[in-house]
């Protein structure tokens, strides 16, 4: 492995198409130019980043993949899987999309990133550094009946990846797509993955993410998704590993009637941070949008969401709506919730809900005057809690694995007495 210097970006350049190159030459100047975060900004409010590039080192070639998983076992019904390790393409195909990796584009210069290089020091990172990536284009009209499974490891200890996926989602088309994030057992390391959907006239997509890193490793995720006129995003989020878990999450519904929901939840214990940073931008007429999002958090953990709907002056007859809701299960817990509206039109519909809070004394009392332990009532409410979310999920498959982490973790948490 080689630290983050001009002599291994020219090694992580040596085999990537020469417009490529250019892009990370570029970005390369910016990530020299910028400091690396500390909490004190404003973006990274609440967070403290303590994994210092100069600590870290860039991978030459990726450890060996990790086996199984309670969650890729789950979607064994799939049309296609990827497997990148330590940001390096090692399986890709599918039967419902042309997948391609960076080296199969060839002088095909395409778009590599719609995050700005200068957006923070990681992003710059991923532009300067990421030398490999996952393309996959879904052909107009084409309907992906069973998803491509995309799954994301690091396994590499003291080192920075740099994942890559693109999805192009073309005219009237649908596609669906997991990704699945994972890292090995008690190794450090810091992933920064980038996530690009575009999704074309008329098209549809259906996507699911599942963060289930080790809690010693580091996980900051730039993901956007760009809609087209009466195209369809359906977004699902599942947070539940790293130290810090990191969403940056960027929805543009550019075309007119296009519509998009994002639906999620998390559960941080220990000294873990979840953190979500959204931006949904509508700039289309007769748009909506819809942010639903639950978590809950125990022991040390803390949860951090800032959501901001932004409507731009023309987009008339915009109908947009936030939600967040968080459990706090212990005293030490945090969870920080800052929704926000910059509304520029006059002729829309937008709120935002937001809650922080314990289990309610209300329900635990009704549940308990029918008979039933403080102990199981707690229980009963945390699943009733998050079943809300996990009913909305835009990919079934992964409910009953994702509820079984969940009310495990809070079980353990009961029966070790970690929770209030």
């Amino acid at each position: 492995m080689t630290a983050f210097d001009a002599a291994s970006h020219a090694n992580s350049k040596s085999d990537v198409p020469s417009w490529r190159a250019t892009q990370m030459d570029s970005a390369l100047e910016v990530f020299e130019s910028l400091e690396e975060p500390t909490g004190f900004e404003e973006d990274w409010r609440y967070v403290d980043f303590d994994l210092p590039f100069a600590e870290l080192s860039q991978i030459e070639s990726p450890g060996e993949p990790l086996s199984g998983g309670p969650f890729v076992d789950s979607l064994a019904d799939n049309s296609g899987r990827v497997l990148i390790v330590d940001g390096q393409v090692l399986e890709s195909g599918s039967s419902s999309a042309t997948v391609s990796n960076l080296r199969d584009l060839g002088l095909d210069e395409r778009e590599y990133s719609v995050v700005a290089v200068d957006h923070n020091k990681l992003a710059a990172a991923h532009g300067a550094f990421s030398n490999d990536g996952v393309f996959v284009d879904v052909a107009a009209n084409h309907l992906m009946d069973s998803p491509l499974v995309i799954e994301v490891q690091g396994v590499t200890p003291g080192s920075a990846s740099f994942p890559h996926v693109s999805i192009m989602v073309g005219e009237n088309a649908e596609a669906r797509v997991v990704v699945v994030y994972r890292s090995a057992d008690g190794v450090e390391l810091l992933m920064v993955p980038e996530i690009d959907l575009q999704v074309s006239d008329g098209g549809r997509l259906r996507f699911l993410s599942v963060q289930n890193l080790d809690h010693a490793a580091t996980n900051v995720v730039h993901q956007r998704m760009t809609l087209g006129r009466d195209a369809t995003g359906r977004l699902g989020e599942v947070g539940l590993g790293a130290k810090l878990g990191r969403l940056d999450l960027g929805v543009s519904l550019e075309g007119d009637g296009a519509s998009s929901e994002m639906v999620g939840l998390y559960f941080g214990e220990g000294n873990q941070t979840l953190d979500y940073r959204m931006l949904i931008n509508h700039s289309g007429r007769n748009t909506s949008s819809d942010v639903f999002l639950k978590g809950a958090v125990e022991d040390d953990a803390q949860s951090v969401f800032t959501g901001l709907l932004r409507i731009e002056k023309d987009a008339r007859r915009t109908s947009t709506f936030e939600t967040n809701r968080n459990l706090v299960l212990s005293e030490n817990g945090k969870a920080h919730s800052v929704p926000n509206l910059e509304i520029l039109c006059d002729d829309v519909i937008c709120g935002h809900a937001s809650s922080v809070g314990p289990l309610e004394d209300e329900h635990l009392y009704y549940l308990q005057s029918r008979g039933l332990s403080r102990g199981r009532a707690e229980r009963l409410l945390i699943r009733g809690f998050f079943q809300e979310v996990i009913d909305r999920f835009p990919i079934a498959g992964l409910e009953a694995p994702v509820s079984e982490e969940v009310f495990r973790r809070f079980v353990q948490a009961q029966e070790e007495g970690r929770v209030a």
